[in-house]
């Protein structure tokens, strides 16, 4: 694990307590069994969702993109202001936002919707 990630221990420590787990070359960030954040290439992204976006879109932060396929795919998670390493307040501000975008998303911590046959 990076030292720029496990800093995020010290990053979100106003916040509450955060779990950090691998995932796909990066690293999913938890609070409360709900994942909140993301870091991909040493960039931290914060949940996003209709209820949040403005405030990443006033900051121009843009969205956590990859390639799938030859084509560029866009997430949820929007690039956390440069603040958040700075202001322990402001950090714990941008992680509730997150948090609550998770929450909003309906899904269940740790659970994956399911297919049902018909």
């Amino acid at each position: 694990m990076s030292e720029f990630v496990q800093s995020l221990h010290e990053v979100f420590e106003r916040f509450g307590r955060i779990e950090i787990k691998r995932m796909f070359g990066g690293h999913g960030i938890y609070h409360e069994g709900r994942m909140f954040a993301l870091v991909a290439r040493d960039t931290l992204y914060l949940k996003a969702d209709p209820q949040s976006v403005a405030h990443f879109e006033r900051l121009r932060l843009p969205a956590f993109e990859y390639q799938r396929e030859g084509k560029t795919a866009q997430m949820s998670y929007r690039e956390a202001p440069a603040e958040v390493f700075d202001d322990r307040d402001e950090a714990a501000l941008w992680a509730r936002r997150a948090w609550e975008a998770a929450l909003r998303s309906g899904a269940a911590p740790g659970k994956r919707a399911r297919k049902t046959s018909p």
